[in-house]
């Protein structure tokens, strides 16, 4: 199969989330630049949100604990409603609150996210006092977990991820169980950082891909992977890569591939990956604040072993 170079599909959204419903229509939200707002699109097809209207559904309010830099909004129907799931910071004007970002939930009982009223439900509270964001949700067995990350601070670095299972689509319950933390030498570089959790499920087994490192060229994915008969809950079950799965391809100049999420094909149960990257790495003043991380979608591939194959952040 000869290789076609990608183009972003979207530019300069981050984090991007697409999930196909069971009504036929992709729904997609992602960090936009300003960091101040959530925002919504969907069409029938991946390629048609590119194209596609906005809605803003979520404006951050001027004050409190959530009114500043809202990340990694993420929307899953889970037991009847919509939810999305983001985090946000206290207001930036406080020392040493930047990065004191918390997770919350919002919920929209109507048939259509981008129509209808939006219920603000609170903080996803963890159980942990600490430095948290990038949660994403699935459900395996009839029990729905949450699945996010945070920083312990007795263990070095910037976040590890843990997962729960929940109460309620906006409540955990139980304690959060650990699966990994940044170890690796890839994973340390810039910032010693485990985040941006994702799950695919195939051949048996329950997938997680995460990003780690700083968010420059040296961003990347790694993976974690367990039976689907095993627990959950239990870290033992869980076998995580020693190398990185997708990382730059200086060849056709893609960066710090990560924080992805999964979707499917139109017309098949081929898994997409969904993921940002940048198309350069001489980044001008606050990495934070460069806009421009863009939206790729490919197709995840699977080797003989039933492992998912990532290639390469820059070709189909």
């Amino acid at each position: 199969m000869q290789e076609t170079v990608l183009k972003p599909l979207i530019e300069q959204r981050a984090d991007p989330y697409i999930y196909k419903h069971t009504d036929g229509w992709y729904y997609f939200t992602a960090s936009v630049p300003q960091y101040d707002r959530i925002e919504l699109r969907r069409a029938p097809t991946i390629a048609g949100l590119a194209t596609a209207d906005t809605v803003d559904i979520w404006t951050k309010p001027d004050t409190g604990p959530y009114c500043e830099l809202v990340w990694a909004p993420e929307i899953h129907f889970n037991q009847g409603a919509w939810y999305i799931y983001f985090a946000a910071a206290p207001s930036r004007e406080i020392k040493y609150k930047l990065f004191q970002h918390r997770m919350y939930a919002i919920r929209n009982t109507g048939a259509n996210p981008l129509e209808g009223e939006w219920e603000f439900m609170g903080q996803v509270d963890t159980g942990i006092d600490s430095f948290c964001l990038d949660a994403t949700t699935f459900t395996h067995k009839d029990q729905l977990y949450y699945l996010w990350a945070q920083k312990d601070h007795d263990i070095e670095g910037n976040s590890n991820l843990y997962i729960a299972p929940m109460k309620t689509p906006w409540q955990i319950e139980g304690k959060p169980i650990m699966l990994s933390k940044p170890e690796y030498d890839w994973e340390t570089r810039g910032f010693w950082v485990n985040e941006g959790p994702s799950v695919v499920r195939r051949n048996g087994r329950i997938f997680i891909s995460y990003s780690a490192s700083a968010t420059d060229e040296n961003y990347a994915m790694g993976l974690l992977w367990a039976d689907e008969d095993a627990d959950l809950l239990d870290p033992a079950s869980w076998t995580k890569s020693r190398e990185p799965v997708f990382r730059t391809c200086y060849d056709h100049g893609i960066y710090g591939p990560g924080h992805n999420s999964f979707t499917y094909a139109e017309d098949s149960d081929t898994v997409m990956l969904v993921y940002h990257a940048r198309t350069y790495t001489e980044i001008v003043g606050d990495p934070l604040w460069n806009p421009d991380r863009h939206t790729f979608v490919k197709p995840l591939r699977w080797d003989d072993k039933g492992m998912p194959v990532f290639g390469r952040p820059s070709t189909n």
